[in-house]
């Protein structure tokens, strides 16, 4: 994505990719599919060998990033997932972990860290409310009980929660938003795995049941997680539009080839004008994707006075971009993008889902106007 990667960067992707295409290639993931099953835990933890989980940690906790920005870092392997349609909780284990080197308890850096940066544990934050709504609070309220606290309501949207070992919950207060990780297997708590088009990854409903948790659940202070959910919202919104533009890029690609390939009246049909404007116009908001999302992963970095509206900016951008993009390539592949055997209806499905998470292109643009003061 970023013209400017250093030469460790750079191994960094070639390595990824090399990894991604040995361990879960689009056939191995159609298997998956079509049997239900999940992803074997040892690709999460081969992957935290190659540090997928560690850039956001200090190295006191065992983290390190390639190139000392840990976000940037992390955008190459975002960029590549999507290109490759990936499932799992990266964005989620990786936010937490970044949360929980700030914010987390002892107990959260002796015994959940090292495990997340190992890859033998994941974490799905449980965020947006059942309307879709990211701000955090909203869905699950918190009520203080003797020596805890007690969680009720409902989360959505929340990506792979099946699969992850535990859920970084943001929650309302009357003193402000509060944060928990807890078990998933926690009682009171019900992962509940949706239907939906994107077949490449799961995603959930958790519901809260007067779940009660002990205080050492808690993560910061109580009523004062506002900061950390706006850090939280912004790397899952840079890195997801990251994995969205990794995404359009493969399937652009897809579609080059293919007008190159195929021959009508004698000739490939990249060859007449109609195609080839159309495609010129999809490489256009493909580029400005790319670079509305390397934007707002450098301001992100550096933590910028302006890294709110770049991440939400890139956000909305990308996110309808994408699913034009999906639209137009689909046009010129004709009668067979529409056949189970293909690879674009995967693509098409995952560039349809991507904008609803971590805050669709409307409420990103909502969020700009209040960034903004409007």
């Amino acid at each position: 994505m970023d013209p400017d990667l250093s030469s460790d960067q750079r191994l960094l992707r070639e390595t990824t990719e090399r990894f991604i295409e040995a361990n879960l290639p689009l056939d191995k993931l159609r298997e998956l599919i079509d049997t239900g099953r999940e992803v074997d835990p040892s690709y999460r933890l081969d992957g935290a060998e190659l540090g997928w989980f560690a850039f956001l940690a200090p190295e006191s906790l065992g983290g390190g990033s390639v190139s000392g920005d840990g976000v940037l870092d992390l955008v190459i392997l975002a960029e590549l997932r999507g290109r490759h349609l990936q499932p799992g909780t990266f964005i989620d284990t990786n936010l937490a972990v970044a949360t929980l080197s700030r914010e987390g308890s002892h107990e959260h850096h002796d015994t959940v860290v090292p495990a997340l940066i190992a890859g033998e544990q994941g974490v799905a934050w449980a965020a947006a409310d059942l309307t879709g709504d990211w701000s955090g609070p909203a869905g699950v309220d918190c009520a203080p009980v003797p020596g805890g606290y007690r969680l009720t309501g409902h989360k959505g949207l929340v990506v792979e929660a099946q699969s992850a070992e535990w859920l970084l919950v943001t929650a309302g207060t009357p003193d402000g938003p509060t944060q928990f990780l807890l078990r998933a297997d926690t009682p009171g708590v019900t992962v509940e795995v949706l239907a939906g088009l994107d077949l490449s990854r799961r995603l959930c409903q958790v519901h809260f049941d007067d779940v009660e948790v002990t205080d050492s659940a808690l993560v910061g202070t109580p009523g004062g997680a506002a900061a950390a959910v706006e850090s939280q919202l912004r790397l899952a919104s840079v890195l997801s539009a990251a994995e969205t533009v990794g995404a359009m890029q493969y399937l652009f690609d897809l579609t080059v080839q293919y007008c190159k390939d195929r021959t009508a009246f004698g000739r490939p049909i990249g060859s007449f004008q109609a195609v080839k404007h159309q495609l010129a116009d999809t490489s256009l908001a493909l580029e400005m994707s790319h670079a509305v999302a390397t934007a707002a992963a450098r301001d992100s970095q550096r933590e910028t006075d302006g890294a709110a509206h770049a991440a939400s900016m890139a956000k909305a951008f990308v996110g309808d971009a994408a699913v034009e993009l999906a639209h137009k390539c689909w046009q010129h592949f004709g009668g067979i993008s529409y056949t189970w055997e293909h690879d674009f209806h995967l693509y098409l499905r995952r560039l349809t889902t991507d904008p609803a998470l971590y805050g669709s292109p409307t409420w990103h643009r909502e969020r700009l106007c209040q960034l903004a003061g409007l």
